[in-house]
């Protein structure tokens, strides 16, 4: 296999944003932002369909918005497209784990029981924190 070809066709393939290793004012590498170089970052993909598996929902959407589009016009994936932003900043306070019901509603996930609804139980969360802190973390104060 030429791996010449398949490390191009993954970068063609995947945006990558930040990859590379952000330099300081002196030319050394920046690992108070970047944190510390790895080599597990320059490899390949450990399988071939690993990037199928990670872009699934996202080609997923693609198709479904494609369909959508051929079948109702320019209109109709639009409109899902701005209902799907809008469900998606309805959030619960910061202290408090927000479900996205909405957000699985109009994507047809709610009747569905995935890996997440049964390993993702929000009282097992580790985001635990004084609410008050939180608050006032997000709204800029601290």
């Amino acid at each position: 296999m030429n791996t010449r070809g398949l490390r191009s066709q993954l970068k063609d393939s995947v945006p990558v944003t930040g990859m590379g290793q952000q330099v300081g004012a002196y030319g050394v590498q920046d690992t108070l932002r970047s944190g510390f170089s790895s080599v597990k970052n320059e490899l390949l993909p450990s399988h071939a369909l690993e990037l199928s598996e990670k872009n699934f929902q996202l080609n997923q959407d693609k198709m479904n918005f494609s369909n959508l589009r051929n079948i109702q016009g320019l209109h109709a994936p639009l409109k899902l497209q701005m209902e799907y932003r809008a469900a998606r900043q309805i959030q619960r306070l910061p202290f408090l784990q927000s479900s996205h019901l909405a957000l699985d509603t109009l994507k047809g996930n709610d009747e569905s029981i995935s890996f997440e609804d049964i390993l993702n139980d929000p009282s097992q969360s580790e985001m635990v924190g004084e609410p008050h802190i939180m608050m006032e973390y997000k709204l800029g104060l601290m």
